[in-house]
């Protein structure tokens, strides 16, 4: 007897998707507060040394010596409504969701540029390119999809801009991005046990058989008892890995007022390597019942892997100072994430089978709008406005760990000067998401051979709103 349960691995597997700020996915506040005050519209301004995320070459613009510290914190705010999650047997898995998103969390950013001669600026930046944490307890509906998860990541971004002449600046730079992941998942016992029971009861017979003969018959009663009333187990796994990308920009200045920028950053491989535990100890009340499922499961803590590479995105951007007041600004940005096909999750060493996650995303866009409003010498006005696709294509392929569509971004922000050297960024974002239908069904069940599953399908109605609040301190020298 076989039994097959989900891996642990497909959170981290769908983390590698949002490689920048500006994807959807596993977005994580922003990388920028001068950015998100105009909905990261102002990659072709080059305000400050921030440029060094959305477009290297843009340093070519800043004198002496920068630097940018600070932070966005990510208010979300989520609810789901079940309309029919069942389990592979087709019952009614039952449970409850609490309030799963955590209240606030909050994303660093820091950055420092220095020009060295008139046409060569360095700079370097550091940044949380994505993250989750999501926590929907062990007893709700989609608990064989996913019970928790905490996903944190960290990018360096050492670069370098040269300015060609008065038109033209190139930048280049090279990231190390780190990610660490902890998860967990409900394991579908009382399914399997009572499938099994009803198509293959000679091995639960001959366990009863074996405490009858040992132990008695009211040991016997009572192990059966207790197999018949076995609650879910649980998994839970942790890994960390380093990748390594890079990135590009050109920035043509037209005039002092107008400018284009261009920027691609790379995808970057990432093979997360971490360890799987399964956990049988309290399926019963009976240590003879749990180890009996334990090793009928088939399941040992081993080691886990999947394989990722996050997609890479080209970004087009505008800026025109139309006054001494007002300025215009776009960016369009394009994610390649249909390279994110079919995932499967391997256990090293182990003959377990893969665990394929069916994902078949598009390619998206993110088109924002922004302005700037000079108001006074020492206050500047920003406002902003975008649109982000989801790569996700329908119900049936959007899973629970991560519930994404489509949204909208409404920003404002300001530059508050305080002397001639240093300035405050402050910046306000409300993002809407489009209701999102789930409809997913894993297509391995716990007693289909040669791959891992729950076969749990995951049927509900997801929504999130999400506010974003940000704070940053310029200092130039």
């Amino acid at each position: 007897m076989k039994h097959k349960y989900l891996p642990l691995l497909i959170v981290a597997a769908f983390a590698g998707i949002s490689s920048t700020a500006q994807a959807s996915g596993y977005r994580f506040g922003s990388q920028s507060v001068s950015g998100q005050g105009t909905a990261d519209a102002n990659s072709a301004e080059a305000a400050d040394a921030s440029t060094i995320f959305y477009n290297p070459a843009g340093m070519s613009r800043l004198e002496g010596t920068q630097l940018v510290g600070g932070g966005t914190i990510v208010v979300p705010h989520s609810t789901y409504d079940d309309t029919g999650s069942k389990t592979f047997t087709g019952r009614n898995p039952g449970g409850t969701t609490k309030d799963y998103a955590p209240d606030a969390v909050f994303a660093p950013a820091l950055y420092a540029s220095k020009k060295v001669n008139d046409q060569w600026t360095v700079g370097m930046g550091l940044f949380v390119p994505y993250g989750a944490k999501l926590d929907y307890g062990n007893d709700w509906s989609g608990r064989y999809a996913i019970t928790n998860i905490k996903l944190e990541a960290i990018a360096l971004n050492p670069s370098v801009s040269f300015k060609l002449d008065q038109h033209h600046s190139f930048g280049f730079g090279v990231t190390a991005e780190y990610m660490k992941a902890e998860l967990g998942q409900a394991v579908d016992v009382p399914g399997t046990v009572a499938f099994l029971g009803a198509h293959a009861p000679a091995a639960s017979q001959a366990f009863l058989a074996n405490i009858a003969k040992t132990q008695g018959l009211a040991a016997a009663q009572a192990a059966g008892a207790a197999l018949q009333g076995a609650k879910d187990g649980h998994a839970s796994m942790d890994g960390d890995d380093w990748g390594f990308g890079f990135n590009l920009g050109y920035l043509y200045q037209l005039n002092e007022g107008t400018r284009f920028g261009i920027s691609y950053r790379s995808s970057i491989s990432h093979k997360l390597k971490g360890d799987t535990i399964w956990d049988f100890s309290q399926v019963s009340n009976n240590a003879a019942v749990n180890g009996f499922i334990s090793a009928a499961s088939g399941k040992v803590n081993s080691k886990a892997l999947v394989e990722v590479r996050t997609p890479e995105t080209v970004s087009i951007n505008a800026f025109h100072q139309m006054d001494d007041k007002w300025a215009l600004m776009g960016d369009v940005t394009w994610t390649r994430t249909s390279r994110l096909e079919n995932l499967d999750i391997q256990f090293p060493p182990t003959a377990e089978g893969p665990e394929r996650i069916r994902q078949n995303w598009k390619d998206t866009y993110r088109v924002s709008l922004g302005t700037n409003y000079k108001y006074s010498e020492n206050l500047l006005l920003r406002a902003g406005i975008a649109h982000d696709q989801a790569p996700v294509r329908s119900a049936e392929l959007r899973h629970p760990a991560l519930p994404d569509s489509d949204r909208m971004q409404y920003s404002i922000g300001a530059n508050w000067k305080l002397n001639a050297n240093s300035s405050l960024d402050l910046a306000y974002s409300y993002i809407d998401f489009k209701d999102a239908d789930v409809n997913y069904t894993n297509n391995c069940s716990p007693v289909t051979p040669g791959c891992t599953g729950n076969g749990e399908t995951t049927k509900g109605l997801f929504k999130t709103r999400m506010q974003l609040i940000g704070i940053a301190y310029n200092y130039k020298f």
